[in-house]
């Protein structure tokens, strides 16, 4: 019962912060700021779940410690490169589409979009209690594991942020193509660690008998927002709207999500 109590809390927590954001983004003119809010959002309500106390147990043990740390880490450096993006920049081309499509009822609107968030990064979450409350004492090779994952996958989407930042400085002509490093392998690799952080978490909870197979739920649904609903499939179409046939020739060689080799041009 103090699980579903800490989860509702997230809940209610996120929905307070996404709210937030659509007011603080409205008066900003940017809706880029939503994105920092849940990020940031997202890491408190993360920490605030893997530090709980556990009932019987001393606090905090290790691998709450552990998993806090990781999520912190995820939180901070996505965190605060969105927020310096977003506040050098124009608003996200996402946004962007949004107002032309949605016209004089394009704010309205957004706050209804952006309701789900918070039930997302609750979810979320769930993958972080399952990951810090794991039964077994002490770290070990599971834990190792999952640190693996999480250490690589925040490092390789702060490699594949830093590729594009410094495409985008070196190159201002408008339709040019971010086709090197990690963006040479998959058009989307920032995408793909994203996603891998969170199964990173699910390495943690796999082995939380009997609920191990929830903390799949969680990646399950971040995969497949990003395949089908809010990840690539509008910024594939913006992509296409101002890059034309050049984006379509990068779609053809170069993997949507996975990294691997670029085929040959067709």
């Amino acid at each position: 019962m103090a699980e579903v109590w800490l989860m509702l809390s997230a809940l209610l927590f996120m929905a307070l912060a996404i709210n937030l954001a659509w007011l603080f983004q409205r008066q900003a003119g940017n809706s880029g700021w939503i994105d920092v809010f849940w990020t940031f959002g997202t890491g408190i309500a993360g920490v605030g779940v893997a530090l709980w106390p556990l009932s019987g147990a001393p606090w905090p043990t290790e691998r709450q410690l552990l998993v806090a740390i990781l999520v912190a880490a995820w939180s901070i450096r996505l965190g605060a490169y969105v927020a310096v993006r977003v506040a050098a920049s124009s608003e996200d081309t996402r946004y962007v589409a949004f107002r032309k499509r949605w016209g004089p009822a394009y704010q309205w609107t957004l706050l209804r979009a952006v309701q789900p968030q918070a039930l997302v990064s609750a979810i979320l979450c769930l993958a972080i209690l399952l990951a810090a409350r794991r039964p077994e004492p002490g770290l070990g090779f599971q834990d190792l594991a999952g640190v693996i994952v999480l250490a690589v996958a925040i490092l390789g989407e702060a490699i594949a942020d830093l590729q594009l930042a410094r495409f985008k400085a070196a190159h201002t002509t408008r339709g040019a193509i971010c086709d090197h490093g990690l963006w040479a392998w998959s058009r989307h690799p920032n995408y793909f660690f994203e996603w891998c952080v969170w199964l990173g978490h699910a390495i943690y909870g796999f082995a939380f008998a009997p609920w191990g197979l929830i903390a799949l739920a969680p990646q399950a649904i971040l995969l497949a927002s990003i395949l089908w609903v809010t990840g690539i499939p509008p910024t594939e179409m913006q992509a296409i709207r101002s890059k034309g046939d050049a984006y379509r020739a990068y779609q053809r060689r170069v993997s949507a999500f996975v990294p691997r080799p670029p085929k040959r041009d067709a």
